[in-house]
């Protein structure tokens, strides 16, 4: 594991008017958009930000603000009021997904608890289909994610959808039910964009795909 260089490649090569720091940038302030995959020259890059300290430090510091924000809630305790939270759905770690073993990030797992002392239901919203339900329940409760209110994926309707139209629809149909959507994370734009996004929404970083 090397430290990170913003303007270099594999084993410290320069890119010619490439910067992998800028184009993370770029991709985190959503104004790369409709990207397939990391540029090759980017590949060591941002390997080593998901493996190294960095990654765990800039998650730690947008769930660090969703817990400040939880806590300063002034919470009515009616049961209604909800926190969506988006898993890691790629369509790329199917195969993944259905080994039940895709682990935990910490950070988000200390909101999770936090949320949980507070008495907000959690709400999974998820891209994956339903026929992943039983893999991902046990995924959930193998990383500590014990209780939530809903686990919602998608169903036969819902498939060939965007995901910014699907988990607008989702996040509409919990208000209908009357859930008050208090908190919104996720690690795509498109988990935090579109409507009934929630009260406050946080993004975690994410430079290794992209869904629409």
């Amino acid at each position: 594991m090397h430290l990170l260089r913003p303007q270099t490649g594999c084993h410290g090569h320069k890119i010619d008017g490439v910067s992998c720091l800028s184009w993370r940038f770029a991709v985190e302030t959503n104004n790369l958009r409709n990207w397939k995959t990391v540029p090759a020259e980017c590949e060591y890059y941002v390997g080593n930000y998901m493996l190294g300290h960095l990654y765990r430090q800039d998650s730690k510091a947008v769930t660090d603000q969703a817990i400040l924000y939880a806590k300063s809630l002034n919470l009515t305790g009616d049961g209604k009021e909800t926190w969506v939270a988006e898993p890691y759905d790629s369509v790329a770690f199917n195969a993944w997904v259905e080994t039940g073993k895709a682990p935990r990030l910490p950070e988000s797992h200390k909101l999770y608890v936090t949320l949980r002392s507070l008495k907000i239901k959690v709400v999974f919203l998820t891209g994956r289909p339903e026929s992943q339900r039983e893999v991902s329940v046990a995924n959930l409760r193998r990383a500590g994610y014990n209780k939530w209110e809903k686990l919602i994926l998608r169903g036969e309707k819902d498939v060939g959808k965007l995901a910014v139209v699907y988990k607008s629809e989702k996040r509409r149909e919990l208000e209908k039910q009357g859930y008050k959507i208090i908190g919104n994370i996720g690690d795509q734009w498109s988990d935090i964009l579109g409507n009934s996004t929630g009260s406050r929404t946080f993004k975690l970083p994410d430079p290794m795909y992209y869904i629409s």
